[in-house]
């Protein structure tokens, strides 16, 4: 059996009154609360791939402006080990209202709200995130070397 990981990025992208971006979805069955994040495509940059989920999944266009870290998750209910590129992103304006299938809406939380929704999180990995960004880890863009951009 080939062990195949699966490339992730997420996006926390906080506004003026220190609310977070999030997504609420379907996943398994669950209605689920998230990052906006999903899988890095084919020749896409890690950059581009943050841009294009987030406004896939909220409608908003944002700017990747650190990398807040690389997370390993091995996920209980499939088994598939996840390595999710984390960055901090500015909100630059929304311009869809459209979403993508699987997501039923995009709000601005409260990181204590966000800490409340316990097992309705997707992982424990969207509390991490949220915690190493509130602690003001900040690491430069440049720190991944990628070819393509």
């Amino acid at each position: 059996m080939t062990w195949t990981p699966h490339a992730t990025v997420a996006a926390i992208v906080e506004d003026d009154q220190g609310r977070l971006l999030m997504v609420e979805e379907s996943s398994d069955g669950k209605i689920v609360f998230n990052q906006p994040a999903g899988h890095i495509e084919e020749n896409e940059t890690l950059l581009d791939a943050v841009r294009r989920e987030t406004l896939e999944e909220t409608g908003w266009e944002v700017e990747p402006e650190h990398l807040l870290g690389i997370y390993v998750y091995k996920a209980p209910t499939n088994g598939v080990t996840y390595y999710r590129f984390c960055y901090s992103a500015r909100a630059v304006r929304k311009v869809s209202e459209q979403l993508d299938s699987d997501i039923i809406a995009a709000h601005w939380l409260t990181p204590e709200h966000i800490a409340g929704l316990g097992d309705k999180l997707r992982s424990p990995l969207v509390l991490q995130c949220i915690e190493d960004f509130q602690s003001g880890r900040r690491l430069p863009l440049d720190l991944i070397h990628d070819p393509q951009t």
